[in-house]
């Protein structure tokens, strides 16, 4: 995993964007997901307006960057499968939980291939990550419109989490490696706030 060296100009931007990404978090303590509506555009920004979902789109690009770019299609075959189980009227007790949870899986799986520094088991970070993307996509399955536009709906849904989730692997793979851990260690912390912050308030 070879990386061209960063200018600290980047580096900086990349921090802080993260930070705006906690700041966001820490204002959003719970999930917010209903029925979508709408065609191509409403899809496109329906998975990158739910943190919890933008937060797994970008752990997965960072997965790809780390481990295998592989898992680019491991993603899209969780997400079909679950786009399609949550079309259908399926679901998972504790889905949002469960959604949230992923970001933490997801981040977890970086560090750990790191940690072992040796050659990926793609079978099993390709399903944890497939796994991870099937759970949001069961969500987004259960909210997607079930109208006409349905269909330019799920082209906008796929185009934006592609988008991301390629995105971050553009940039981390021009970034050192320390970034992308410090990216997982970020997201591995935020999905377990975005999990727990609401039962916390819950209990206020």
């Amino acid at each position: 995993m070879n990386r061209a060296p960063s200018t600290s100009t980047t580096s900086l931007a990349l921090y802080g964007g993260l930070a705006a990404v906690a700041f966001a978090l820490a204002a959003q303590p719970a999930q917010a997901h209903g029925f979508a509506h709408g065609g191509i555009g409403s899809g496109f920004l329906h998975p990158l307006t739910g943190l919890d979902h933008l937060l797994l789109l970008i752990g997965v690009g960072a997965a790809s960057a780390a481990i295998s770019s592989t898992l680019l299609l491991w993603a899209l075959a969780g997400a079909v499968a679950g786009g399609v189980f949550g079309a259908m009227g399926g679901s998972l007790p504790f889905a949002e939980l469960l959604a949230a949870l992923a970001i933490t899986v997801v981040a977890g799986s970086i560090l750990w291939a790191e940690r072992q520094g040796s050659s990926p088991r793609l079978s099993l970070w390709g399903g944890l990550v497939a796994a991870a993307v099937a759970v949001h996509a069961m969500l987004h399955g259960l909210e997607a419109p079930s109208d006409h536009n349905s269909l330019s709906w799920w082209l906008g849904a796929f185009v934006g989490s592609l988008l991301v989730s390629g995105g971050t692997v553009l940039v981390l793979r021009r970034l050192p490696c320390s970034v992308t851990t410090r990216l997982a260690v970020a997201l591995a912390l935020g999905g377990g706030l975005v999990a727990f912050a609401p039962l916390a308030l819950q209990l206020r």
